[in-house]
């Protein structure tokens, strides 16, 4: 059996959205069917859907911000149950077995029997192809479903699923907290959760950006300070100035100019991705024992966690909500820088929408 329910899926990656029946499967022993509230809009889902990334399996429901209400559980899962406030984030499966799944590090999955399965676009163990978040409902293995606190909205929480992990991850990992001097390249839909999450921390954060056109933003989510990047001798004016760099920016950027930037032994973390490799020399790390570090989402058990450091800390994702009508016009915004941060689905908006 399956569950029929309305999503928004494109045919192609030069067609516009459009509502249609999507069949998820019915509720296995482990499942939980989440009645989904809302779904954020990540850049990744622009990338995929229109195929900028390659290897977009069509017709295709993206989106892996989502939150929701469990309407159902299968007969083995215990840690949930019928009314709970839950979310998912980019992962729906792993094969639960190698060293990564073990330590808790599902995003690091190794693969083998029931690899590592995206929310969308992604093969899963029985041959189908993933369907994501803009939908009323989806069924996910409950390894995969997240708690979301009461003190979060929908619709703030579902970005956190994965700008706020993606964020989260790395300065956790790299302990920034009380006295770390913290930069973080880029405002966007990472940057400004980064600028977040880092001050709760106690860190002192500057926003690096290429103008001081979001200064008054920049220091209302807690950053102490805004520095343009395009000021005249910046990068000389402010050598050695910083512990741990987070960039967010998926764009060229003068990488050996940001390593300047550090003090000795300090990290650049980064999380956005260009679409073109970038140089980097190796005097820049050697000198000053420096480090430039990748970091890929988080795992479950840090994803929950991250999702109550925020709820603690009052932290969320600054959200324009729209409906499914909207969805075209807000990825060329998205693309365009036009959103203060995060563009997020109200999926009320299906109930009346037709079909086709």
């Amino acid at each position: 059996m399956t569950i029929t329910v309305k999503a928004l899926q494109k045919t192609g990656p030069d067609q516009p959205f459009q509502v249609a029946d999507l069949e998820r499967r019915d509720v296995g022993p482990r499942d939980v069917l989440i009645d989904i509230k809302a779904a954020g809009i990540c850049h990744s889902d622009i990338h995929t859907i229109r195929n900028e990334w390659g290897e977009a399996h069509f017709p295709l429901t993206v989106g892996h911000e989502i939150a929701g209400v469990v309407e159902a559980v299968g007969a083995e899962v215990s840690g949930f149950a019928v009314g709970d406030r839950v979310g998912v984030g980019c992962l729906v499966n792993s094969c639960g077995e190698c060293d990564a799944c073990a330590q808790g590090e599902e995003q690091e999955c190794s693969g083998g029997k029931g690899k590592k399965v995206g929310t969308y676009n992604s093969v899963d163990v029985d041959g189908s192809v993933t369907q994501g978040g803009y939908a009323q409902k989806v069924v996910v293995d409950d390894r995969f479903v997240l708690r979301v606190p009461d003190a979060l909205d929908f619709a703030q929480a579902a970005p956190l699923l994965c700008a706020g992990i993606t964020t989260y991850s790395p300065i956790a990992r790299w302990n920034v907290g009380e006295g770390t001097k913290v930069a973080v390249l880029g405002l966007g839909g990472l940057g400004h959760m980064g600028v977040q999450i880092a001050a709760a921390k106690g860190a002192d954060v500057t926003v690096l950006s290429r103008t001081l056109a979001k200064e008054e933003t920049a220091l209302k989510l807690g950053a102490s300070r805004v520095r343009a990047t395009t000021e005249d001798g910046f990068f000389r004016t402010h050598r050695g100035e910083f512990d741990f760099i987070l960039n967010t920016i998926s764009a060229d950027i003068p990488v050996d100019d940001c390593l300047g930037l550090l003090r000795p032994r300090g990290v650049m973390a980064v999380v956005g991705l260009p679409p073109e490799q970038q140089p980097v020399g190796f005097n820049a790390l050697i000198n000053g024992s420096k480090v430039i570090a990748g970091s890929n989402i988080g795992g479950i058990r840090e994803t929950q966690e991250m999702l109550d450091f925020c709820a603690e800390h009052g932290l969320g994702s600054w959200v324009e909500t729209i409906g499914i009508d909207d969805v075209d016009a807000a990825y060329d915004r998205v693309v365009a820088g036009d959103v203060l941060f995060r563009f997020v689905i109200d999926t009320a908006t299906f109930e009346d929408a037709p079909v086709g």
